[in-house]
């Protein structure tokens, strides 16, 4: 097998449905479909025929995702089975082999093992956690040569809840105009600030960019598995090509319920709804790990649904993570999932008495063990 494992999502699914406390969980509490849905939507859905819809996207669907970033219609949007798909394709579509990828880091890394996969040349520019993780631009601008064709980037970023500047982003547009590469911009956290002023997207600064979104983080629909990818329009026409030989459509009910979500009403509504949840859970977990003084350090998020925590133990960040699992069923994602060891992240978008009650159960574990 040349593809290597995708170590956060296969620990991830392991995990995450055999504990008493998921602790780690990127996203926000889903929707039922009672809370989702008004009674005549409800009613509606039984009349859904359920057969093959439009494989790139209904137009209705992709009008309104269009209509999340400026001067793009319909024709700019590819729908996918959630961002991850949207991944996949856009490094297919993008990339060949020997090209350079030059990723921000820590991140999601579903790209950097794509692009391994397809024999391309991966380079980390990193986020720094000693500048309240800003991205190290110098770096950047070092790593870029005339070989890069992707600078990759998540923003909001997973796991340290940094949001860009727009300085920062119009840095990176620079860097990027100068090499002629192409920003690959995961954008799924946009709508996640938490001051509630949504980010600007990438695609709006530069014509070579590519975004992808999706409905399962900032929205809280994971279940939907609907994400896209946003761009020029003959790019998004030659990953439509790719899409037609991966999963050909989304599905049916997924584009009825997403077409609902896209509202301007119920996006307003959904978003609002996650973020009071983020600044109210993001004060109750900051103040338990505040009670172990330096013990714990953090940055607080800008925007995202997760708390990147470091810690001062003598404890490797997975022995840490299984020994909570084992020990106490709590699950904790640990930071040499992102390459960075002593730390783990938590989520901050469940329940906050479900949050809080985990996070009992490691206070147990840290006294047991540790002594504090």
């Amino acid at each position: 097998m040349n593809i290597p494992i995708f170590e956060l999502e296969r620990i991830q699914s392991l995990f995450e449905n055999t504990v008493d406390y998921n602790l780690t969980e990127s996203g926000f509490h889903p929707y039922t479909l009672k809370e989702f849905l008004n009674a005549d939507q409800l009613e509606e859905l039984g009349n859904i025929v359920l057969g093959y819809g439009q494989t790139n996207g209904s137009m209705p669907l992709r009008e309104r995702i269009s209509a999340l970033y400026p001067e793009v219609d319909e024709n700019n949007v590819l729908v996918t089975n959630g961002s991850a798909e949207a991944n996949f394709v856009a490094c297919h579509t993008l990339l060949e082999k020997g090209d350079e990828v030059v990723m921000m880091i820590p991140n999601y890394m579903q790209i950097w093992g794509v692009a391994q996969e397809m024999g391309c040349e991966v380079k980390a520019f990193h986020l720094r956690e000693e500048n309240r993780w800003a991205p190290d631009l110098k770096e950047l601008a070092d790593l870029v040569s005339s070989k890069t064709k992707i600078i990759a980037l998540c923003n909001p970023n997973n796991p340290t809840g940094y949001v860009l500047s727009r300085e920062e982003m119009m840095a990176i547009v620079e860097i990027a105009q100068a090499a002629d590469a192409w920003i690959y911009s995961d954008e799924v956290y946009r709508g996640a600030e938490l001051n509630g002023k949504q980010n600007p997207s990438f695609i709006e600064l530069y014509d070579k960019v590519m975004v992808t979104g999706g409905l399962s983080k900032a929205y809280a629909l994971p279940g939907l598995r609907l994400g896209w990818l946003a761009g020029p329009k003959e790019i998004i026409a030659e990953t439509w090509a790719y899409h037609d030989y991966t999963s050909i459509t989304a599905g049916i009910m997924s584009h009825y319920l997403a077409e609902i979500a896209l509202t301007p009403e119920k996006r307003l509504e959904i978003l609002t709804r996650n973020r009071d949840m983020l600044n109210e859970n993001l004060i109750a977990v900051t103040e338990w790990l505040d009670q172990y003084g330096n013990l714990f350090k953090y940055v607080p998020p800008l925007g995202g649904g997760m708390l990147f925590v470091k810690y001062d133990l003598d404890i490797n960040s997975t022995e840490l993570s299984d020994w909570l699992r084992e020990e106490k069923s709590v699950f904790i994602v640990a930071g040499d999932c992102f390459g960075m060891d002593h730390h783990f992240r938590i989520g901050i978008g469940e329940r906050k008495g479900y949050i809080l009650e985990g996070l009992e159960r490691v206070k147990d574990a840290l006294k047991e063990r540790f002594g504090v």
